[in-house]
């Protein structure tokens, strides 16, 4: 059997699969996926060790794949902390992920960080800190890793009402996707075109 003819094996797939996550929430709840909503992404290894290469890295793909869902993006690298208030751990890769696109001259999105999810989403708090580089509230949301987004994600499903698509698969050879085992036939069809379509993956 030729290489061409060969069915991709499991490992072949685990091979493909990306490097990390996004969720497509609707938080206004219309339906749609539109200026108003948000992507949150987050690597997908789980185990807090995300360097500030990489997470530079999840951030301008993602900015890319709001891009081409249509959005202009607002990235925010979200933490406990806003701009070190309170102080404590794990802020350097953050703080390093933002050096790092501030060196990058091909960077041509908005991006902040660190920032609390209030700091990030919400006007009026948004005001008290006039020197963010951020023009509204951001769409594009770096989770500092998979249990912070998950249960953020999950938690504004239950309690809020909101529609969330994914996990998306993104960075990954082919454009594969994973429904979760609560998809519903909705979810399938949203997955499969965003793949198809080239908008993720």
């Amino acid at each position: 059997m030729s290489e061409q003819q060969r069915r991709p094996s499991v490992q072949d797939i685990r091979d493909s699969i990306s490097e990390f996550d996004n969720k497509l929430i609707d938080v206004d709840g219309d339906g749609d996926f539109d200026a108003d909503d948000l992507i949150a992404a987050y690597d997908t290894d789980g185990d807090g060790s995300v360097s500030a290469a990489e997470l530079a890295h999840i951030a301008k793909e993602t900015a890319a794949v709001a891009r081409r869902m249509g959005h202009e993006p607002r990235v925010a690298f979200m933490s406990y902390s806003t701009f070190g208030n309170p102080s404590g751990q794990w802020l350097g890769n953050l703080r390093d992920a933002v050096a790092l696109l501030d060196a990058d001259d091909a960077v041509d999105f908005e991006y902040e960080g660190e920032m609390a999810p209030d700091a990030a989403l919400n006007r009026k708090v948004m005001e008290l800190y006039p020197f963010s580089r951020l023009s509204g509230p951001a769409n594009v949301l770096i989770m500092p890793g998979l249990q912070s987004a998950n249960l953020s994600a999950k938690l504004l499903r239950e309690l809020g009402g909101e529609t969330m698509v994914g996990p998306m698969m993104i960075g990954s050879e082919k454009p594969v996707q994973i429904a979760p085992m609560t998809a519903i036939a909705p979810d399938l069809l949203t997955l499969a075109v965003l793949a198809s379509a080239g908008i993720v993956g």
